[in-house]
C-alpha cells in the first residue's frame, strides 16, 4: 500500500505541473494537485487506519479547502479600475450622422 500511495502522490505532482505548464493556469494545476493529494491520504488511511493517518488526511482536506477559497477570489489586478460609463449619461455627446445631440439608445 506504501508503494501505491507514493506512486499517486508523484503522479498529483506531475499531473500539476503538466497542468499548469498546458493550461498556463496555475490555479488549475493547483487544484488539481491538492485533488490527487486528497486521493493519497485517503489511501494512506485506508492502508494504515489510525490517528496519525487520519491526521494527515485531515490536514490534505483542510489544506485544500483553505487554499481553494483562497484560489477562488479574483486575483486583485483583475477587473476594471473604475466603473464603466453608464449610457444614460451619453445624451449630451453629438450623433455621428447628424452632429447633433440626441437620446442615448434612441
Amino acid at each position: 500500500m506504501g508503494a501505491l500511495v507514493t506512486a499517486v502522490t508523484a503522479l498529483a505532482l506531475v499531473a500539476g505541473v503538466v497542468t499548469t505548464l498546458t493550461t498556463r493556469a496555475l490555479r488549475s494545476g493547483v487544484r488539481i494537485l491538492l485533488d490527487v493529494l486528497t486521493a493519497a491520504g485517503v489511501l494512506r488511511l485506508a492502508g494504515e487506519p489510525g490517528w496519525s493517518g487520519l491526521a494527515g488526511a485531515a490536514a490534505i482536506i483542510v489544506l485544500r479547502q483553505v487554499l481553494g477559497m483562497a484560489l477562488s477570489r479574483p486575483p486583485p489586478w483583475s477587473g476594471r479600475q473604475s466603473p464603466a460609463p453608464c449610457a444614460d449619461d451619453d445624451h449630451h455627446l453629438p450623433l455621428a450622422s447628424t452632429g447633433e445631440a440626441g437620446k442615448a439608445g434612441g
